[in-house]
């Protein structure tokens, strides 16, 4: 099986505006941003989807939300506030096989989303 775009960014075999970075999680710019700040930020480990997760990454999971809070921190976006996307799926939005976190602010978000 090939790996996946966020595999290849991981393994920094396609460069990367990274932002943040431990053992678990790498937090990263999105090359097509949505909004004025647009980080992406994914779990090290090879998980392609929200509901292909099994309760073995519960710990991975948690710690993958604590972190994009922290990054948005961070990245100065807590005192007007941020979105977090996570898609499922081709009608959810997904485009990569690899779960995912979108940081998005900077902006007014709208509701609803889509």
């Amino acid at each position: 099986m090939s790996k996946t775009l966020f595999e290849k960014i991981i393994a920094r075999e396609i460069p990367a505006a990274i932002v943040y970075e431990d053992d678990s999680v790498l937090a990263f710019r999105d090359i097509n941003p949505q909004a004025p700040t647009h980080v992406l930020i994914v779990p090290k480990k090879a998980i392609p989807r929200i509901s292909e997760a099994k309760t073995a990454d519960q710990q991975l999971l948690g710690h993958l939300l604590l972190k994009a809070a922290e990054v948005a921190d961070k990245l100065g976006l807590t005192p007007s506030g941020y979105r977090l996307v996570i898609n499922n799926g081709a009608d959810g939005g997904e485009t990569v096989e690899h779960l995912h976190i979108h940081i998005l602010g900077g902006r007014h978000m709208a509701w609803p989303p889509g």
